[in-house]
């Protein structure tokens, strides 16, 4: 039972760790900056006006690839954290 309690606080703290932990992505050579949070929440969008220029089609595939960048991104960090007390969880395949 204590090695459940002690597994417990491990992933609060991880999960404490990772709403602070911040991954940015950038996409059209700077043209969108994301900032994502190791909860995978988006923390910020930046976008340079003028290496967009007007051209929305481009920035919308712009966007799409910085997200899906920065949600891969996290996604990693978090498995790596997790993978810190995977053995005390006896959870196959963390």
């Amino acid at each position: 039972m204590l090695g459940k309690a002690k597994t417990l606080m491990q992933l609060r703290k991880i999960q404490s760790q990772l709403a602070k932990e911040v991954v940015e992505v950038e996409a059209g050579d700077g043209a969108v900056v994301i900032q994502i949070s190791g909860e995978q929440k988006i923390k910020s969008v930046r976008i340079d006006q003028e290496k967009v220029d007007g051209d929305f089609e481009r920035l919308e595939k712009w966007l799409e690839s910085a997200i899906t960048q920065g949600i891969t991104k996290s996604q990693q960090l978090a498995a790596e954290k997790m993978r810190e007390i995977s053995g005390s969880l006896g959870i196959p395949g963390l």
